[in-house]
């Protein structure tokens, strides 16, 4: 296994807000991790990350409950927030993963989720083996990082981590390619009606170098969604790994193209 595994080569240490861990049996994090922040909550309390009071603006939570790679996983969702719900193509990448152990082998792998949301991808390539980094806005990490910690925690063979990415800021200052290197990097249902498309497109790239196997999953809504698409074909090499018609979703594998 390469040593890099997507993570700076200085171990046990804060890299540019990413909160590092080694194995399982030895992980740490450090003071930023954003789950021991105290504007982010603090679970141990009874005081959940979406409970907090921001612009006179209160998060109801509800749990939604998942069976994928053997476990039940419990995900807080909110209706306050795009990046508080499940959506259809992060169920279907969760199930294509989990039913396709042989061609997607994720066991000892790096692993990037880009726009991760409640972190039910994330959470299953834990659960299948990987060492995972999972990325969002910053409001958005609270409850991502509660609920991974929650379903992760002395279940899987990596601590994961959880780190602030804007799509198409600063890449190479925050992520440099030069040290973080992924085996694969997933995105589901990141393609919607917003306004950072080019971002997203210019983040895919960056991370999706030579050894690097991109996997994006998305429902198609819009038709900004098409257009988006055929940038992404144009960008890489593309394989349609599956199609769902009746939820209209289509999972794409995409690498470097020489």
């Amino acid at each position: 296994m390469d040593n890099y595994l997507g993570k700076p080569k200085i171990e046990g240490r804060a890299f540019i807000n990413v909160c590092l861990v080694t194995r399982k049996e030895d992980a740490r994090c450090e003071e930023e991790d954003v789950n021991e922040q105290d504007e982010d909550g603090d679970p141990s309390k009874g005081v959940w990350p979406w409970e907090v009071v921001e612009k006179k603006k209160i998060w109801e939570p509800n749990c939604e409950t998942f069976s994928f790679a053997g476990q039940e996983i419990n995900i807080k969702t909110s209706i306050d927030s795009f990046g508080a719900l499940i959506w259809p193509g992060a169920l279907a990448l969760c199930q294509y993963l989990e039913n396709n152990c042989e061609q997607i082998d994720l066991m000892d792998k790096a692993v990037l989720e880009i726009g991760a949301g409640t972190g039910l991808v994330s959470i299953v390539a834990c659960l299948l083996g990987a060492w995972v980094t999972a990325t969002d806005l910053p409001h958005i990490l609270g409850n991502l990082t509660y609920n991974i910690t929650r379903n992760t925690r002395g279940r899987c063979r990596y601590t994961p981590q959880v780190a602030n990415l804007a799509w198409g800021h600063d890449l190479q200052r925050t992520f440099p390619s030069s040290i973080f290197r992924y085996d694969y990097v997933l995105a589901a249902d990141v393609v919607y009606h917003h306004e950072c498309l080019d971002e997203l497109l210019v983040t895919m790239e960056h991370f999706c170098r030579p050894r690097t196997t991109l996997i994006w999953s998305n429902k198609v809504r819009f038709e900004s969604d098409q257009k988006f698409t055929e940038r992404f074909k144009n960008a890489f090499d593309i394989t349609v790994l599956a199609e769902i018609p009746q939820e209209q979703v289509t999972i794409y594998k995409a690498t470097f193209r020489m």
